[in-house]
């Protein structure tokens, strides 16, 4: 929109009552809260879904009560603003604002948000909770709204949808013997049993078909390439790019029905090569595939089951040579990838349940929702970087895997420290790859001595001791009880009277753990002595200073 016409439409909606539900003033004069922020983005999402309008709006530098113009300082520079959408959409599952206008009104400053409403089906969550308003105050989303807006598509799944005119001849007879063999597979108890059925039973079992009717989950898995027409306008692509070092595209192919045999193609044309990478303080290099092979499938497998297919995209694989990127078009369902580490059952709600319930009879995804966890898992494993969610364009979920060591001193916590869980794992990657966490979590991190660097600019520690099985390396780095150096003291004093600071240095530093630098050792020996003459007092000094020595009580 022009000047004008945001002049207009402002001044539309301050004509509004106040207890509109899908729109909200504040003044903001100088900054607003974040969290608050994207709260008032849920609600009027929500509510803006409820209300069936095809838009919300929330609007800094307009007092509240009164609609009167104030003018708002909040976020003057474009490119602040412009961030806020990514910052929105990293906690809202994908959904951002749909625009943000700055309006320079005669009165003052005023920035004008336009939030889309929530999908159909699925309401839009901040930081896990949903909101709505009652009048003009924010509450959470009422449990009766949220399964109001969860049922508008309850009898949409695409994936379920018959075609009438499709018939057994529109199958592709090498998918349908591939389908039979990972259906026996996935359940061995049926596999003898399976040998009798004809193919239109088979189809049924696997829960493909619909008492013999064909659906788009059949002809997508299993359709010939010339079946594809029957999907329309739905479009059912797979599209492989490869790219070289200055993004430059090299190849290309795009694959059709039958999915259950092409996602093989598309894994066989991803160059999965060799990588080594060679640590300090060994010899011999470590040898891995730059890509665990469950992790592309489960990453393809993963676009295909939760593609919305409503939205005419295709499934994009884009090989780089330092990384593999997956994207499928459609919000990411769960809200959060946070989410699905943490939680430990299935999803409740799938876009495509039909397809999915398929898929799983045809061992292409786990029946339990837990193939991301598990992707996180291999990687964590391999001490390769995590994978990367990208969740800041609507209707969008992009997932990167990279195939290479960023940061060695991430690797070597990873092979040292074996018992780490996996939210700590998860941060210590993204401070690899300079992705801001926060300050609290940074300080969970320094306590446990895993990163170094003042917050925000902190970096995964270096002084881990490389991983090589020696045991006088493990001595080295094993904080011993200080009893254990006093008693040393004692023993140094009983043998030759007296000791300077420096002797106590040349006795004990080599022997202090390897995990501390020289100062800090230092610093312990002093505070050593001083303990020992004041609260043990089994030790004395003779004068202050650099000069001092000690003697046995």
């Amino acid at each position: 929109m022009n000047e004008t016409q945001l002049l207009k439409k402002l001044d539309e909606l301050r004509a509004l009552p106040h207890e509109t539900e899908w729109l909200e003033f504040k003044e903001a004069k100088n900054n607003y809260d974040f969290k608050k922020l994207g709260k008032y983005f849920s609600a009027i999402s929500n509510e803006a879904n409820l209300n069936k309008i095809s838009a919300g709006w929330f609007i800094f530098g307009v007092a509240d009560k009164t609609r009167e113009v104030c003018g708002t300082n909040y976020r003057t520079r474009l490119a602040d603003l412009d961030s806020l959408k990514h910052e929105i959409a990293g906690q809202t599952g994908g959904i951002t604002f749909r625009n943000i206008f700055v309006l320079n009104h005669p009165e003052g400053r005023v920035v004008i948000f336009e939030i889309p409403p929530a999908p159909r089906g699925m309401p839009v969550a901040f930081l896990g909770h949903y909101y709505g308003r009652d009048g003009e105050s924010l509450t959470a989303l009422k449990l009766n709204e949220i399964e109001f807006i969860r049922r508008q598509t309850q009898n949409e799944d695409w994936s379920a949808g018959i075609c009438e005119t499709a018939t057994i001849g529109d199958f592709e007879p090498s998918a349908i013997l591939k389908a039979r063999d990972n259906f026996a597979k996935k359940v061995p108890d049926r596999a003898q049993e399976m040998q009798d059925w004809d193919d239109i039973t088979f189809l049924n079992k696997a829960r493909l078909t619909v008492q013999g009717k064909i659906t788009r989950t059949a002809l997508l898995l299993l359709g010939r390439e010339e079946s594809e027409h029957f999907l329309s306008p739905g479009i059912a692509k797979i599209s492989w790019f490869l790219k070289g070092g200055n993004n430059q595209e090299k190849d290309y192919t795009h694959f059709g029905p039958p999915f259950l045999i092409n996602i093989e193609k598309v894994y066989r044309k991803i160059r999965n090569l060799h990588y080594r990478y060679l640590l300090d303080n060994t010899l011999f290099p470590t040898e891995v595939l730059t890509y665990e092979p469950y992790v592309i499938r489960e990453a393809l497998n993963n676009c295909i089951a939760h593609q919305d297919y409503f939205l005419r995209g295709r499934i994009q694989v884009v090989e780089s040579p330092e990384n593999l990127l997956f994207t499928n078009v459609g919000t990411f369902l769960p809200g959060s990838v946070d989410a699905v580490i943490e939680q430990d059952s299935p999803q409740e709600y799938y876009r495509n349940h039909f397809l999915a319930q398929a898929m799983v009879n045809l061992n292409l995804i786990d029946t339990q929702g837990g193939g991301i966890k598990r992707m996180f898992s291999l990687q964590m494993h391999r001490y390769f970087p995590l994978p990367d969610y990208d969740l800041t364009e609507p209707n969008k979920v992009k997932v990167k895997i990279i195939g290479k060591v960023i940061d060695e001193n991430y690797t070597r916590v990873l092979m040292q420290k074996t018992n780490l869980n996996m939210q700590t794992v998860i941060l210590l990657d993204r401070v690899q790859k300079k992705v801001g966490i926060s300050n609290d979590d940074a300080k969970k991190l320094k306590k446990e001595l895993l990163i170094e660097g003042r917050y925000p600019n902190v970096y995964v520690s270096a002084k881990v001791a490389s991983v090589t099985g020696k045991r006088a390396e493990y001595i080295r780095n094993r904080p011993f009880d200080d009893n254990h150096f006093k008693k040393m003291v004692i023993e140094y004093l009983r043998q030759f009277n007296t000791g300077t600071k420096q002797d106590f240095d040349n006795l004990l530093m080599e022997k202090l753990s390897d995990v501390l630098d020289d100062k800090q050792k230092k610093n312990k020996i002093r505070n050593m002595l001083h303990y020992m003459a004041k609260i043990d007092k089994n030790i004395t000094t003779t004068q202050k200073g650099r000069y001092a020595k000690w003697t046995l009580v």
